[in-house]
């Protein structure tokens, strides 16, 4: 039989696609596991936009001298800095995002999907193949210069980490800063990054005037339990030390406790508040454990790897947090959760934050003081 090259090639994308799948549908992952240690992921899948599935051979995981898994960085010139969204879950309206991909390497992390944006994985290449953005303070100050920005509080830290390991040789989180100081606008900032310390000097005078505060996120205080859900993360008894010393500079504290893994932490909702608490903490929140598109399944193959003996308990408690699945994206869901469990969580946290002092709402940051930027030309101001 004669066919066509058309045919042909159909024929041929349509058996590798096949190849491709009974290869997925196996265990065994081709990635040693020298080359992932100290990550989260186990596995690297193809994203949901790749119209065929890759397979990696192990051969390819130790090329260039790459022997554990270097980090490799990437740069972007950003075309803008602010990112807006309109979601009523949230209390912000807009962030900034200095780097894309995160080394901490959270399993949990529901950023994870967005690097599929950049057709990459959300599994090991996540953790690895990172983009910063050098020259997104010279945007950010652009931004705040025209003559349509209204002020309203920044995030950062609440996608990817700004206080990753990389920003201790790129330094774009302070240089961000830099420019919200001279402006006098407010800030919020999210992080498990104890190098948030080196940039105390610029954060404490912004929160003395009412236009800063930082979230610390805590998941457990089981440092065996950390390590392996957030390899590269401090460890939970060095994120309290961080805390202790952003509140002597003055700094509101929020400890964040999120995400919450039923079966896996929840236990340990209340010591985690009480040893904040002493630290210096000032507020408390917390999270339900999200696993949006790709996040679940690496988490599930997380879970089976770590703690087999609880994967089945912990699946089943995230279920019945969201109705059956392992994630309900409704707004007014996702983060809350429903039923018994979770009503009792909210209650626990309601008790324990009453008990330890600790707010579960904090004043609104100042937007009066902001100012916009100054031309970076003294010429140019006589225009």
């Amino acid at each position: 039989m004669i066919i066509s090259r058309i045919e042909y090639e159909v024929l041929s994308n349509v058996l590798i696609l096949f190849y491709f799948q009974q290869m997925n549908d196996r265990h065994d992952t081709g990635i040693p596991p020298d080359f992932r240690r100290g990550r989260g992921a186990n596995v690297n899948p193809a994203n949901r936009y790749d119209r065929l599935a890759k397979e990696p051979l192990a051969e390819r995981w130790t090329l260039d001298g790459e022997g554990a898994g270097r980090t490799n960085i990437s740069y972007e010139t950003p075309r803008s800095a602010i990112a807006y969204n309109k979601s009523p879950d949230i209390s912000f309206d807009r962030s900034i995002n200095p780097y894309r991909g995160c080394e901490h390497g959270c399993i949990y992390c529901f950023a994870r999907p967005s690097h599929a944006y950049l057709g990459l994985s959300p599994g090991l290449d996540f953790e690895r193949q990172l983009i910063a953005r050098p020259g997104i303070a010279e945007v950010l100050r652009k931004e705040l210069a025209a003559k349509k920005y209204n002020v309203a509080p920044m995030a950062i830290g609440t996608n990817t980490d700004p206080y990753q390991p990389v920003e201790k040789q790129h330094a774009q989180m302070r240089e961000i800063l830099s420019v919200l100081r001279e402006t006098n606008h407010p800030v919020g900032i999210v992080t498990k990054g104890s190098l948030i310390e080196r940039d105390i000097d610029l954060i404490a005078p912004m929160a003395a005037r009412g236009l800063a505060r930082v979230g610390i996120s805590i998941t457990t205080l089981d440092s065996r339990v950390s390590r392996a859900m957030e390899p590269r993360v401090p460890g939970p008894r060095r994120r309290l030390e961080t805390i202790r010393r952003l509140s002597r500079a003055g700094i509101p504290v929020r400890v964040m406790i999120a995400p919450v893994i039923p079966g896996l932490t929840d236990h340990e909702l209340e010591p985690i508040m009480k040893l904040a608490a002493e630290a210096g903490a000032v507020a408390v929140s917390t999270i339900q454990l999200r696993l949006p598109q790709e996040v679940a399944p690496l988490f599930e193959g997380w879970l089976q790897e770590h703690f087999p003996d609880r994967a089945k308990k912990v699946l089943g408690r995230v279920r019945e947090v969201h109705g059956g699945k392992l994630y309900d994206a409704r707004w007014g869901h996702r983060f809350r959760g429903q039923g018994v469990w979770a009503d009792l969580l909210r209650k626990r946290v309601k008790l324990a934050a009453h008990r330890y002092n600790l707010s579960l709402e904090l004043p609104a940051l100042r937007t009066d003081l902001f100012t916009a930027p100054k031309p970076r030309s003294a010429q140019m101001e006589l225009f």
